[in-house]
């Protein structure tokens, strides 16, 4: 038995089912946890290895090259780049997207430890993890303080992280910025060497006499008593009594060369927000936690923590992530209602029956609800992706059921009972709806095979759409029929007084007054209009030729731009400022605070400005993917909400950059309008491969000015590597220093005891250390003199001069030195405005070709551009194999290789609905614009397949090819724009939303309604017309083939009959 009959001889089995189907997929919503995108598992590991006191040119020759000559042979490997920095070496790999990290990680593994023996003595053990996105942020605090400010570290440690440790999903939180407490012991170097000390002495004797140490036990009568000598310091005032040594009988102590100083720690970072002093608190969560409940619960906690601090201690958000997710959230819920409403609507308006709408109405939710399953069974959470996914769905899951549905009201409506009709016509369209369905999944399947930021992007929507797709045709042919046999009426019966029967139907005056007549007239209209068309099938094939000639122009005469991913208003703003190299860090603060005063002034919607100048010691691994320096300034500007203000975000960046334009002392800067985890970005990158320094920072100053210069809509035009800062070169000379019995090594570690400071233990407080840090005065180690007469002692007990032993020269020398397929490079990054990012690429390869290239370096454009032109590619590929896909199920379907090319007649016109659209718009051709694309290939064959699938039921009725075709036109027309205009109506609040967030699935919305609007009307045109000059074709061809036969079998019975006469 058939599942319609199944289902409608069983209906509460039929609902119970369903039922039961939306009560797990309920179930699954509840538990989905909420996110701004699917949980993202980059392909990357990175490999950090310190080598402390080398230059960025050691680390490289010693350390980084070595690393990457080791790795480069690892399996699935896709690119090897890497950064030496001083003291630092970041090595990056990249995989395939799919590969298995945890394999590779071990291959890593093994091959670091083959290489441990080549790496320089004084480097760590290289150390392996693996990047992901719980390393991201979800949550920032700003913490301002006066009185408390200087013991801010303690208190946000103790009050605040603390607790803030048990809120669930809570991963790491971090400091920044706040005072730290350290104890410094400035020796004075004059006082140091007339007692004959070194430095290293002093250290020891702090460290020595800060000891807390077991001393054994001892029994005394019935009771064992553990015995611990006690020396920790309880107060720092106490290091200056330490003694050091004794000269002739006389104690040297602490005091008698060194000052003692319990104070906070050198200034090397300068956080402030909105101008006051203050301190970041950077909040991680775990991976696979719910984004959004992490930061509500953390909001929650922070109000209760508030109350129990100081109470001149301030606390405020600078960054919620959770925000902005719930608002893109409400603004595709407020999309996908809408949608709803209007597909309801539209199905009203076409049938007139509130029970019928009801039927129809019904699909939406079962459909959609069986995706919260699948996300729930996969482990994904709900997120943009997935609530745009069901926006997309939402317009075509009636289709199926409008096709069933339509063909059971026109059998009520010549007499059959509510019952047979529903069999009967559920039974004439059941392989047309099952065919229809397996075309939008031939479109979506092929999606879940992508890779790289495209298979992020799209995956979860392939399954999504396919699920949605599958189970609204299951609905389509069980539940709809079972519903229509129980809730749509039977037409009344009159038989007149001559015996004739006559059908009564219900009377709905306002429908039949108004919108029935409506249909009819267009009904009988279109069927006219394919008469004519009919038999004026040349010109109308012309007119199509030029109309689909006439659209192309647009994108042939390049007013159709491209760019990659589309970008977000999120109402903030990253601003990097880099002064010149070597600026102290006091000059670089004065900029900063010109910067915030004329920002606030120039835009009033600014609300918080976080600023941080300088670098952080203690900033952890976060610290060691940024390029902070005494020279530069990062500021977060936040701003208020998007429709709070006339400005978009885009507008107010132009502001700040013309405004960064007027100070002379700025080298460099960029505003970024897409920060962190934001899948927006459209860059275009120059990257420039050679050995040679000067080459090709040549090359890219030239090329940065030319671009500048030249190139229409370039913003934030910059050199990934930095200027060339001044260094103090110790070049020892080794016979020397093998004379007084010591090496390079030991050399290095004097001079940088005596400038950065000697780490001699921690002072003990409350459950706290806070070092102890000996180095000699500022004073003693401010110049070059200072440096080379620095005392380093020798193994005879004498001390000398640092210059008896070694040269000091000042030189320039780049602080980080990149590399990429393990060459030397560098980047000239670019950032359109009021351009696309093709047109912007194409100007850059023209600045590029004029500029002569030098021996040695090689030039090739990258970045955003080059993502962009492989998911192109990857697209094309795709869409090609989705016609194919979507030939062979209409092939299978109607057994005939024709038929499915008149139907694809169909696509051509969905490109030219598209091209027409982005014009009208403005709209550039991104990726979601490119899936668009894609999509239509099997939307716009829906309508092709009903039209010819009836034509083809009409003719073998017995009708005339044109009269068929006629009468197919007229009475699909209903089922075929209902199908068009709930597809349409589900994509408008997607292309007309302005809810944050809104821009990233905007193009695809325009792409699809116009791709469908110019399909749909003229593939009621040029479908039947290709289909009678094919049919007609085909019967002469048939014709000529039956007379052939019958005049052989004619001339053969004329030889017979002559054999026979014979």
């Amino acid at each position: 038995m058939s599942i319609y009959k199944t289902a409608i001889n069983r209906p509460v089995t039929t609902v119970l089912i369903f039922t039961a189907v939306i009560i797990i997929g309920l179930f699954s919503l509840n538990r989905l946890p909420i996110d701004q995108f699917p949980e993202i598992d980059p392909p990357f590991i990175t490999v950090m290895t310190t080598y402390q006191g080398a230059s960025a040119g050691e680390v490289e020759t010693n350390v980084t090259r070595i690393i990457e000559n080791s790795l480069n042979s690892i399996d699935g490997l896709k690119e090897i780049t890497s950064s030496s920095r001083d003291n630092i070496s970041i090595v990056f790999l990249e995989f395939e997207w799919g590969t298995n990290l945890d394999e590779v990680s071990n291959d890593a593994r093994s091959y670091l430890d083959m290489i441990r023996d080549y790496l320089p003595e004084g480097s760590s053990n290289p150390i392996l993890f693996k990047l992901n996105t719980s390393m991201m942020p979800i949550i920032q605090y700003y913490v301002l303080a006066e009185e408390s400010y200087p013991g801010l570290e303690k208190i946000l440690n103790d009050e605040v992280v603390t607790i803030l440790n048990r809120v669930d999903g809570i991963g790491t939180i971090g400091i920044s910025g706040a005072p730290k407490r350290y104890v410094y012991v400035d020796i004075d170097q004059a006082k140091l060497e007339a007692y004959g000390l070194p430095l290293e002495l002093v250290g020891s004797a702090i460290a020595s006499n800060n000891l807390n140490l077991a001393s054994g036990t001892v029994k005394m009568e019935k009771e064992q008593y553990h015995m611990q000598v006690r020396s920790e310091y309880v107060e720092s005032s106490e290091i200056g009594d330490i003694v050091v040594t004794t000269i002739m009988g006389k104690p040297i102590f602490v005091k008698d060369v060194a000052t003692i100083r319990d104070t906070i720690k050198d200034l090397t970072l300068d956080e402030k927000v909105n101008g006051q002093e203050a301190a970041r608190l950077v909040i991680s969560k775990k991976s696979g936690a719910n984004t959004v409940q992490v930061c509500k619960d953390v909001r929650k906690e922070i109000e209760k923590i508030k109350k129990t601090l100081p109470a001149d201690i301030e606390m405020g958000v600078i960054y919620d992530s959770s925000e902005e997710i719930q608002n893109s959230i409400n603004s595709l819920k407020e999309s996908i209602l809408f949608a709803l409403l209007f597909v309801v609507l539209v199905v009203f308006f076409f049938l007139g029956k509130w029970r019928a709408t009801f039927i129809i109405a019904v699909t939406i939710p079962i459909s959609l609800i069986v995706s919260f399953i699948y996300l729930l069974f996969v482990g994904s959470s709900l997120n943009i992706i997935s609530l745009s996914s069901l926006t997309v769905a939402i317009g075509m899951v009636v289709d199926d059921a409008i096709v069933v549905l339509e063909n059971i009201s026109k059998h009520i409506e010549r007499g059959s009972s509510p019952r047979e009709a529903a069999i009967y016509a559920t039974n004439e369209v059941w392989i047309a709806v099952i065919a229809s369905t397996l075309v939008i999944v031939a479109v979506f399947v092929p999606l879940t095979m992508l890779s790289g930021m495209a298979g992020i992007m799209f995956k979860e929507l392939g399954w999504i759409v396919t699920i949605a797709i599958s189970i609204s045709a299951i609905v389509a042919i069980s539940l709809t029929p079972m519903l229509c046999s129980q809730m749509l009426k039977a037409n009344k019966i009159r038989i007149d007084e001559k015996g004739n029967v006559h059908i009564v139907k219900p009377k709905i005056d306002w429908y039949e007054k108004y919108i029935e007549r409506f249909h009819n007239k267009v009904s009988a209209w279109y069927a006219n209009l394919l008469r004519w068309c009919l038999t004026h099938k040349r010109l109308t094939v012309l007119i199509t030729f030029i109309f689909f000639v006439v659209s192309l122009l647009p994108a042939l005469t390049g007013r159709i731009g491209t760019d990659f991913m589309p970008e977000s208003d999120n109402g903030r703003i990253s601003v990097r400022v880099e002064l010149q190299r070597g600026t102290r860090l006091e000059e670089t603060l004065k900029t900063a605070r010109t910067l915030e005063a004329r920002f606030g002034e120039l835009v009033p919607e600014i609300q918080i400005i976080s600023t941080s100048a300088g670098s952080d010691e203690d900033a952890g691994i976060g610290a060691l993917f940024t390029s902070t320096t005494n020279n530069k300034i990062s500021m977060t500007v936040v701003c208020n909400k998007k429709y709070e203000r006339e400005r978009s975000i885009f507008e107010i960046a132009e502001v700040l950059r013309a405004e960064l334009d007027k100070y002379p002392e700025i080298i460099d800067y960029q505003c970024a309008t897409t920060i962190g985890m934001g899948m927006g970005g459209n860059r275009v990158s120059v990257e420039v491969y050679g050995y040679d320094f000067d080459d090709t920072n040549l090359y890219a100053e030239e090329l940065l000015q030319a671009v500048k210069a030249n190139v229409k809509g370039a913003r934030d035009v910059n050199v990934s590597r930095d200027e060339e800062r001044p260094e103090l070169k110790i070049t020892v000379d080794k016979e020397k220093i093998a004379y007084h019995g010591l090496n390079s090594a030991t050399v290095s570690t004097f001079v940088r005891n005596r400038v950065n400071g000697l780490l001699a233990g921690f002072l003990k407080e409350d459950g706290d250390e806070y070092d102890i840090v000996v180095r000699l005065r500022e004073e003693d180690r401010n110049s070059i003199t200072l440096i080379e007469n620095l005392t380093i002692p020798t193994n005879t007990g004498r001390s000398i001069k640092l210059k008896e032993i070694a040269e000091i020269e000042e030189y320039w020398a780049p602080p980080t030195i990149d590399r990429k397929s393990r060459q030397r490079y560098l980047t000239v990054s670019v950032t359109p405005y009021n351009v696309s990012l093709g047109e912007l690429a194409a100007q850059v390869q023209a600045e590029v070709d004029k500029i002569s290239t030098p021996t040695g370096v090689q030039v090739r454009l990258a970045g955003d551009y080059e993502d962009q032109q492989e998911t192109f590619a990857d697209m094309f590929e795709l869409l090609m194999l989705i016609i194919l896909l979507v030939y062979i199920v209409m092939a299978s379907q109607f057994e005939s290789l024709s038929k499915p090319t008149i139907i694809m007649m169909s696509v051509p016109f969905a490109l030219s609905g598209v091209i027409l659209a982005l014009w009208v718009t403005g709209i550039n051709l991104d990726m979601i614009g490119a899936l668009g694309c894609v999509m239509l290939v099997g939307i716009v064959v829906k309508n092709g397949i009903v039209l010819v699938d009836y034509i083809n039921l009409m003719r073998d009725r017995g009708y005339e090819l044109n009269e068929a075709i006629a009468l197919s036109g007229e009475s699909r027309l209903r089922p075929v724009l209902m199908t068009a205009v709930t597809t349409l109506l589900g994509m408008l609040p997607m292309a007309l939303s302005q809810g944050e967030g809104s821009e990233l699935w905007r193009p695809m919305g325009i792409v699809v309604i116009g791709g469908l609007l110019i399909s749909t009307l003229i593939t009621m045109i040029i479908v039947p017309v290709v289909y009678a000059v094919m049919s007609r074709h085909g019967e002469r061809n048939k014709t000529e083939k039956l007379r052939k036969e019958f005049v052989f079998m004619e001339m053969s019975s004329d030889d017979e009959t002559t054999l026979k006469t014979s």
